[in-house]
């Protein structure tokens, strides 16, 4: 069966001076794929743009471009959503290739998928690889161990030695240093996850979108108390892309909304762009991920 979400997503940024021009780039629209049914989303954008243009992005994603020319001490763009989401299938750990034959295969193999997916076993802006994220992920990836199956124990790892602490980091934060300080958050836990399987030589890509999370028993739902949120998605070879939450200790199945992905953070952030003026900035961020009653066959 298919769920049906309905998504607000609200960003605010309030200036202490006025911006004389703004230029961005909004990754809030969903991609298109196989477990996903995706209406038209509604965006709003005040003040008006004098340009807005809608296309598709290098790694496929729809993407917004506009611009605005009047002075404006405030910015909010607002994004309304219905998606489905049926539950995606998803290779039993044990059946998938060797990691070691994945590996080895991603630097050889110019067919399509391969060829594609190597692309996401290099570094970049935000995810480097390192010694030390290999040493940290060696045991889960002992010769001869499944491609999933080692990610999957990888991702319990992460899931429970690492704390999820809202204050413990920042977007600039380093993946160096949520690796030495053991916190962070979702984006965090996406990046270190990265991180690991890159510096051992797999394709590994940052999945951005929203998680419908359910209020504790007896509490209501509080509208705006949603969050974007952040996975990974693993190159399987021949068992295909395969999608990990560590945030969550999981793989993702009918309460993730895919968004967008790439490399990292940085190719698929909600909203970026460049202004001229505004001082100083505050920015606040409302997201409501709601199921609707209805349910279809996928």
């Amino acid at each position: 069966m298919t769920t049906r979400y309905a998504i607000v997503h609200v960003t605010t940024y309030e200036y202490t001076e006025p911006v004389s021009l703004c230029q961005n780039v909004a990754h809030l629209a969903a991609r298109p794929c196989a477990h996903q049914s995706n209406s038209s989303p509604v965006l709003s954008i005040s003040p008006e743009p004098a340009v807005i243009e809608e296309r598709v992005d290098y790694f496929g994603n729809p993407v917004h471009y506009f611009t605005i020319q009047e002075p404006h001490r405030r910015l909010t763009v607002r994004v309304d959503h219905v998606i489905g989401v049926a539950p995606r299938p998803s290779p039993a750990p044990a059946s998938t290739p060797a990691w070691e034959a994945v590996r080895d295969r991603l630097t050889t193999d110019r067919g399509t998928p391969w060829l594609d997916a190597a692309q996401f076993a290099f570094d970049s802006r935000y995810v480097a690889a390192h010694p030390r994220y290999a040493d940290f992920a060696g045991p889960s990836f002992p010769p001869g161990r499944p491609v999933l199956a080692a990610a999957l124990d990888l991702v319990h790892r992460v899931h429970a030695g690492f704390a999820f602490d809202p204050q413990a980091t920042t977007l600039a934060t380093p993946v160096l240093e949520v690796f030495e300080k053991r916190r962070g958050v979702c984006q965090d836990f996406a990046h270190l996850l990265l991180a690991c399987l890159r510096s051992l030589g797999l394709a590994a890509r940052y999945v951005s979108g929203y998680l419908c999370t359910v209020p504790p028993a007896g509490t209501p739902r509080l509208v705006g108390a949603d969050a974007t949120h952040a996975w990974v998605s693993l190159f399987c070879g021949d068992a295909g892309w395969v999608d990990l939450d560590p945030t969550n200790d999981q793989i993702p199945a009918d309460r993730h909304v895919l968004l967008a992905w790439g490399r990292d953070y940085d190719d698929v952030s909600p909203l970026k762009g460049v202004i001229l003026g505004g001082g100083q900035h505050r920015v606040k961020v409302s997201v409501d991920v709601t199921p609707t009653p209805d349910e279809s066959p996928p």
